[in-house]
């Protein structure tokens, strides 16, 4: 497949009305350098509305490979269900999205941390406002095939500053916008080449993956981006940029979509596990 460019979006949950951590990257064809997309001129920050609006504009006429870092669904294998013990979980990612969206409905800005006082399904998580008493520490399996490099936080953990349980239920309203305008990979056994694609993506594990490490108090350099950018055979970028993320969250949108373009050149990258079609996979694992 060829695509017009490539979009790595560092993701955010949080339910404030703008979320400082969304940071997106954008390469343009396959030679050129990422760069940094600012919100509209009319706002500071990004928020969910307004990456939706975005990537709606921008998949009407381009073919792009779009990369977001939330976990695509939970885990099913480990108990044969994403909620087990519930006799109406949801038996496939779509139906799980929609359960999402269903729960959260009434929540502005693809908020999705309404779940955690809806019974039942707040016993499954550990939230800000409780653990539930069937929280567990589960994986999927591309978290277990992942810990040899770097493993992702438990999908319903909602509380740590490594946590993805807030950003995957806000992720999963995303994905159930977008089901029918966008092929999600990998859950359909055939896709529409004339549309972009979606996919998850993990920053720490594509840097981790070319041995590059943060550095204590000044987490990643320009030097480290730019080395890890060499590796994934993409042009470097500028010396002078700012990063003003509260994590650094530009340098994880900035090593994904170079990760991205990287990985879609390789077939096996497209082939995954059986367990993928209910559970979702990190691109590049």
């Amino acid at each position: 497949m060829k695509f017009d460019g490539y979009i790595a979006i560092d993701w955010s949950g949080d339910k404030q009305k703008f979320q400082k951590g969304i940071k997106v990257a954008l390469i343009k064809g396959e030679n050129n350098s990422p760069i940094i997309v600012n919100p509209p001129k009319s706002f500071k920050f990004w928020n969910r509305n307004l990456i939706v609006n975005w990537l709606e504009k921008i998949i009407l006429r381009n073919n792009y490979l779009i990369g977001i870092d939330f976990a695509f669904a939970y885990p099913f294998y480990d108990c044969k269900s994403y909620f087990p013990s519930l006799k109406l979980s949801p038996k496939t990612p779509i139906k799980l999205w929609e359960l999402i969206e269903n729960v959260n409905k009434n929540q502005d800005n693809f908020y999705g941390g309404h779940i955690w006082k809806k019974e039942p399904y707040l016993r499954f998580y550990n939230s800000p406002i409780h653990k539930g008493n069937l929280f567990k520490s589960r994986r999927r399996k591309t978290e277990i095939v992942a810990k040899s490099i770097l493993s992702p936080s438990p999908t319903f953990n909602c509380v740590g500053p490594g946590a993805v349980g807030t950003g995957s239920l806000s992720g999963m309203r995303i994905l159930n916008h977008f089901k029918k305008k966008i092929n999600i990979w990998p859950f359909k056994k055939h896709y529409e080449i004339d549309k972009s694609f979606m996919v998850e993506i993990f920053p720490s594990y594509y840097f981790r993956k070319m041995k590059i490490k943060p550095q204590k108090l000044e987490g990643y350099s320009v030097q480290q981006i730019n080395r890890g950018l060499e590796l994934f055979e993409t042009n470097s970028i500028s010396s002078k940029i700012k990063f003003t993320g509260p994590d650094q969250d530009e340098a994880d949108a900035i090593i994904s979509v170079a990760a991205l373009k990287y990985f879609a050149k390789s077939k096996q990258k497209w082939k995954v596990n059986k367990e993928a079609k209910k559970e979702g996979w990190i691109f590049g694992v």
